[in-house]
């Protein structure tokens, strides 16, 4: 393998900067030629190529979202679009592929090698930390940070003007980031999707603060399990709590990434360019641990990371 390719597909991260950083450096520095493809699988099959090196890289780690851009591509999930993108890669001479995205992003580059036989390595960039076996995915650190800091906000306002605030943040079937920052702001009611929502409890407990003379209620909900309007709807017709809504919305993907989400990303972008050269494609790098493994793509796509309950049983308790 003497030339690789990179790209960055899906939804944006914090970090995939630092990810690229991090593989292109360490590809140079081993010897490797790379290919930066712009837009994903779109850019993969309209030729969107542009040669990297040490200092193609420079001062991007520390910016949010991705400089080779991304997008989604649909003639990408047929197989005779991957049959192009793989006579595309051969054409230029590109003999492995690192692809930092979710879940659809990691299917992707599954039947790419399992069709076409392109060697690939998958990192995991998605805010929603919804890959299985890995214990953290790229960005979801920087996308806690700032809902923490926007929710803190609202509460402060919440408290002067004593109403309730129902909040929305991103988790179409993960409820990892509404269960996270609820708990970091001591929000009286988290909702995710994993678990049945129950109206009546919700509006119980929010009564009983209210009683004990707590003058704010914050309430997080995942947009997977409920809209923002109909949490407040039901809130204000069985207790009379005047509320308020705010929709976080693709805020949660921006800003500069933290300082774990950069060491993140490094890490894996480094153990990628590893694993490519010593033949150990098909496979994501993972956290588990604190170390940095190989787990087969395979593995990782058959399963649906699962939330602890232990943290949502914490969450009821410490609320």
């Amino acid at each position: 393998m003497k030339k690789i390719g990179v790209l960055t597909s899906g939804g944006d991260a914090p970090g995939m900067n630092a990810a690229i950083r991090a593989a292109v450096r360490t590809a140079v520095t081993d010897g490797l030629e790379v290919v930066g493809i712009h837009r994903g699988y779109s850019g993969l099959l309209d030729e969107d190529f542009t040669d990297m090196d040490y200092s193609s890289v420079g001062g991007i780690m520390e910016r949010g979202g991705t400089i080779l851009r991304s997008s989604r591509c649909e003639e990408f999930r047929l197989e005779e679009g991957r049959a192009k993108a793989a006579d595309i890669l051969k054409k230029h001479g590109i003999g492995g592929l690192l692809v930092i995205g979710g879940e659809g992003s990691l299917s992707g580059a599954k039947l790419l090698m399992e069709e076409q036989g392109i060697p690939v390595v998958g990192l995991p960039g998605t805010i929603d930390n919804d890959i299985a076996l890995t214990d953290m995915c790229i960005g979801v650190d920087t996308c806690l940070n700032t809902c923490v800091d926007t929710i803190q906000k609202l509460k402060d306002t919440a408290s002067s003007h004593e109403r309730a605030f129902v909040v929305e943040v991103m988790g179409r079937s993960s409820g990892y980031v509404a269960l996270a920052s609820g708990m970091a702001v001591g929000a009286e009611a988290i909702i995710i999707p994993e678990i049945p929502v129950n109206y009546e409890e919700i509006a119980d407990k929010i009564w009983r603060e209210r009683k004990r003379g707590k003058i704010n209620c914050i309430i997080v909900v995942a947009e997977g399990a409920s809209s923002a309007y109909t949490v407040a709807r039901h809130v204000e017709h069985r207790i009379g709590y005047e509320t308020r809504i705010t929709i976080l919305g693709h805020i949660q993907r921006g800003g500069s990434p933290t300082a774990f989400d950069r060491v993140l990303a490094s890490r894996m972008g480094y153990a990628s360019i590893k694993a490519l050269e010593e033949s150990e494609a098909g496979t994501m790098i993972a956290l588990q641990g604190g170390r940095m493994v190989r787990v087969s793509l395979e593995k990782i796509l058959s399963q649906k990371k699962t939330i602890d309950m232990e943290l949502v049983e914490m969450a009821k308790i410490l609320s």
